[in-house]
This record gives structure tokens, sequence and C-alpha cells, in this order.
């Protein structure tokens, strides 16, 4: 993104805030560099972690069921896969065996065609993917992923997340005007974990070791927060704005932190107008690719409910929004799945290496 220095100017230390207190950033430095410390990361600018009430417990419970029966489905997918496969293989092989050498050297040669066909479709799906990507760079909506919360989140939510932001990237490649993607804050397990995605080096995105507040300084007037708990809610997408999306999955363990962490470095924030055009089944938080998968959507369609009702899973539709679009639903029947199976929509990465 070309970048020019903002009319942001301060008077103030910018190592410390109003009231002589240190900043976020300086509580969190602080924190890591004191190798001894046994305390969490993050207790010195956050309250200690409460125990979950019995509702929180439920849900958890609810949510550690669903994504049991959502590995074993994979799993289950996985080995069905496996076999499709094999018996393929054992028919194409007997279909040979049956005919003379003159037709088998035929339906060799024609399923040669059949590849090389599909190989120069896929390479030019790719080479129009880059065009794409290339051309946000300097027009595109930028929206920053921020990883600066991987020491708050056990092994399996750093690869939930990881899985999380390589949808992000497969579903921003496909769309007709992509958005510019940043990930900034990228360090040690959440850098690591991302680097052994297939291709992750030439992703056409930003890739920051400095937090955001530090990328963008000379653009921290344009920068705004999509957290839930901010109070002015989004109505548009400004091609000026920077929005940013807190790449946490904690399981509400860390309720407010997003919001606590924009105002104490003095940016904007906002929240999707979600309880405008939803009913939420649960609270109105969504995964960090639902968040980008509404604003990509909306950028396209300019339309909010139609971008809810695309993204949002079923699941996470109180009964009378899930009734109120008949349309809307059943294709969103298919999306509540399609999570599960996304991987599969994903193998553009490992094809294209981009």
């Amino acid at each position: 993104m070309g970048r020019s220095r903002g009319n942001f100017q301060s008077d103030e230390d910018p190592t410390q805030s109003g009231d002589g207190t240190d900043t976020w950033e300086q509580k969190m430095e602080a924190v890591e560099n004191d190798h001894g410390a046994k305390m969490d990361p993050l207790s010195a600018c956050q309250p200690p972690e409460l125990p979950l009430s019995k509702n929180a417990r439920k849900k958890l419970q609810k949510q550690q069921r669903y994504e049991a029966k959502k590995a074993e489905k994979k799993a289950q997918a996985k080995e069905q896969k496996k076999k499709d496969i094999e018996r393929k293989r054992k028919e194409w092989e007997e279909m040979l065996a049956s005919v003379s050498e003159e037709e088998r050297s035929k339906l060799i040669e024609s399923r040669r065609s059949l590849r090389k066909e599909r190989m120069g479709k896929r390479s030019e799906e790719r080479e129009k993917k880059m065009e794409r990507l290339n051309r946000a760079k300097d027009c595109g909506q930028n929206i920053v992923i921020d990883l600066e919360f991987s020491h708050l989140m056990t092994p399996s939510e750093i690869n939930s997340l990881v899985q999380q932001i390589m949808y992000c990237y497969a579903v921003n490649g496909r769309c007709s005007s992509p958005g510019h993607l940043w990930l900034t804050g990228c360090n040690g397990e959440m850098e690591t974990q991302l680097h052994r995605l297939p291709g992750f080096d030439k992703w056409i995105i930003e890739k920051e070791h400095k937090s955001y507040i530090e990328t963008l300084e000379d653009q921290k007037e344009n920068l705004v927060y999509l957290t839930a708990d901010a109070e002015t809610v989004l109505d548009d997408l400004d091609l000026k704005k920077i929005y940013i999306i807190g790449g946490l999955v904690d399981r509400n363990r860390w309720k407010g932190i997003t919001m606590k962490k924009a105002q104490e470095q003095g940016i904007q924030t906002a929240k999707l107008p979600i309880g405008s055009y939803l009913k939420m089944s649960s609270s109105q938080v969504l995964t960090v690719n639902q968040v980008l998968e509404i604003l990509l959507k909306y950028l396209e369609t300019r339309d909010w409910k139609a971008s809810f009702f695309e993204v949002v899973p079923q699941r996470k539709r109180c009964e009378a929004d899930s009734n109120s679009d008949p349309a809307v639903d059943e294709e969103n029947g298919e999306k509540d799945g399609e999570h599960e199976t996304k991987k599969t929509k994903c193998d553009e990465i490992s094809s294209s290496n981009q």
C-alpha cells in the first residue's frame, strides 16, 4: 500500500499514556522481558482470568462436542476420499486391461489431454488471482489481522486461528475485488505454524513482525479496530480506513481485551451492524474468517443483510431469523457445513503455491 504520513501528531511522550501510566505495549513488553516471571503475560494490564460460569461451561462443552464431531467428520471424509481414489484407480486399470493395445493408447492419450487442459485452466486462474491481489495492494480495502494474542492461546487454539487465516487468504483470492490483507505481530509459535502452510512464503499478503500500531504509525488516524464491545456501529466501509480484526481464539476467556487494547492505543473502534439484521442464538462473536468474509461480501454487494445471511452459519442464528429469508437460508444451510470442508476449497493454495 502506498502510504504517506498522516496528520496525526502528538505532543505527549509516545511511550507513556496521558495519566503517566504505562501503555498497553509497554506492559506487554515488560512482561515478555521478565523471563523469570511465572505470571500470565497479560496480568499487568488485564484482571486475572475468572472461573467460567455454569452457562459459560455449558457453552464451552457444546463447542467442544461440536469440534469433536467436526474432527470425526473430517477424518471420515478423508478416509472416504482415499477409498474413492483407490476405487477409481482399480476401475481405470481394469478398463485398460479389457481393451486392445490401440484402444488403450487412445484412452491414455485422451486422459493426458484432459489433464493438460485442466492444468492450463488452473494456471490461467492463478495468474488472474495474482493480478487481482496485486491490484488490491494499490486500491483495495486494507484489512489487518492482529496476531499479538498468540501467547494467550493454547496450541490447539493457535492451530485453529492458523486454519482461519488460511481460509481468509483463500476466500480473498477468489473475490473479484479482493482486499489487501495484513498479518501483524506475527511471531513465535504463530509464525512457525503459518510457515507450515503450503506456499505461505509466496502469499500476496503483508507479513509484519511488528505490531500494526508500529507498522502503520503514519496511518494511525485511519486505524479502526473491529470489536463487538464498541459503541460505534459500522454503517459503511471507507477505503481510506484500515480495519483491524483481532486474531484471538479464546472461548470467551478474555472478554473485552481488544476494546481495551484499542482504547489504550487511542485508535478508533467499531462493530459490525449485525444486531440490526440478525438475532444471534448465542454471542455475536464470529471467527476471523467469518468477519473477513462479511467485509468482503459487503464490499461486493454494499448490502449488510445479504452479507450476514451469506456468511453467518445457520446454527448461530435464532430460528426467527433463520426462517425470515428462506432463499438465503437454503444457501446458508450449505454454508454452515462449508467450514468443515473448507480446506478442500483451499486446494488452490497448495496447487498454486501462491
